[in-house]
């Protein structure tokens, strides 16, 4: 990132008087598409972005009981307590290094990370990727306890699920995801109806964790470019969420980092809420990575704008046709 004008920790600051969700269970997708604003580029247009996006925005949720070292199993996927995880989370980046708060987090977290549609991990790896890149900040560390505080709140785990056969590659496990039986109601409804998945990935050493991570970001990106018309928004996240856990595995201790593939994979349960029958065709892109991420923002839409950075992150051909799909297929919102 080589934002130098303060951009992002204005923004962060201007959305932490804000809650995570919006209208019951709604995410704010305003502090993830900021970061990814800023770090191609595009800090000109995060003051404007936000503000056409801050009538979405509601205000923190009320506090109700501390969360405290001896009572957090209790609050753990409750959303009432949104803002006493937050606070708590605050209190514990105050007086220890963030590093050391996400190593003992993360795997009391991992089993839930489909909760929220996956956001509060995306949100997370977001934050990660900044507190390793960038300068550490205030407004930069209240953004990662916002992110753990939201994840905790909503933490769900999948259901029991039946192991289907093994799939050579993580294209092929997501060619062989089975689709819930009704594709219809919100993402909570569908992946209550998961039974079964394929196995992919194995018990991974530590060593092969990037790689398979790296294998399943770049597989389910890919997928978007024929897939993605089976439901353009929630189907971003197939390959968004794992790129968070793939962000935030340079910052967790190796033994955490098989765990965390294994985790990736089940996030990637949404295709099987919101994949589509038939593939559909699409068109490859003659457009540098640069110009296709102006196009995501210039076009404004959140989730276009964070598939398009993970998009990047993968940076090949194929990928590049992937973000564009998106920014075709998602209504434009500037």
């Amino acid at each position: 990132m080589t934002d130098t004008t303060g951009t992002l920790d204005e923004a962060l600051e201007r959305l932490h008087t804000t809650g995570p969700e919006r209208r019951g269970w709604l995410s704010n997708h305003a502090p993830m598409a900021v970061e990814a604003l800023v770090r191609h580029g595009q800090a000109p247009a995060v003051h404007r972005w936000l503000d056409h996006y801050a009538p979405k925005l509601e205000e923190l949720p009320p506090a109700h009981l501390p969360v405290t070292a001896g009572t957090w199993r209790e609050a753990l996927g409750d959303p009432v307590r949104i803002t006493d995880w937050t606070r708590f989370f605050s209190r514990e980046l105050a007086d220890r290094p963030w590093r050391d708060v996400l190593a003992e987090w993360w795997p009391r977290l991992l089993p839930g990370i489909a909760g929220g549609a996956t956001h509060p991990v995306i949100r997370t790896g977001h934050a990660v990727r900044t507190l390793l890149t960038t300068e550490e900040t205030t407004p930069r560390r209240a953004e990662l306890a916002h992110a753990l505080g939201y994840w905790a709140a909503r933490h769900q785990p999948l259901p029991p699920l039946t192991a289907l056969a093994a799939a050579p590659t993580a294209a092929a496990a997501l060619d062989a995801v089975p689709p819930v039986p009704e594709q219809d109601g919100g993402i909570r409804a569908r992946l209550a109806q998961l039974t079964a998945f394929p196995v992919w990935g194995g018990a991974p050493d530590p060593a092969a964790a990037k790689e398979l991570l790296t294998e399943l970001v770049t597989a389910a990106t890919h997928r978007y470019a024929s897939h993605g018309h089976g439901e353009p928004v929630m189907l971003v996240h197939a390959a968004t969420a794992p790129n968070a856990v793939l962000r935030a595995l340079p910052a967790l201790p190796r033994a955490l980092w098989a765990p965390s593939v294994t985790a990736a994979w089940a996030a990637a349960a949404v295709t099987a809420a919101y994949t589509p029958r038939e593939a559909a065709p699409y068109a490859r892109t003659g457009l540098t990575p640069e110009e296709v991420f102006e196009r995501a923002a210039a076009h404004g839409d959140d989730h276009t704008i964070k598939f398009t950075d993970t998009a990047l992150d993968v940076g090949d051909p194929l990928a590049l046709a992937a973000a564009v799909r998106s920014i075709d297929l998602n209504p434009p919102v500037l």
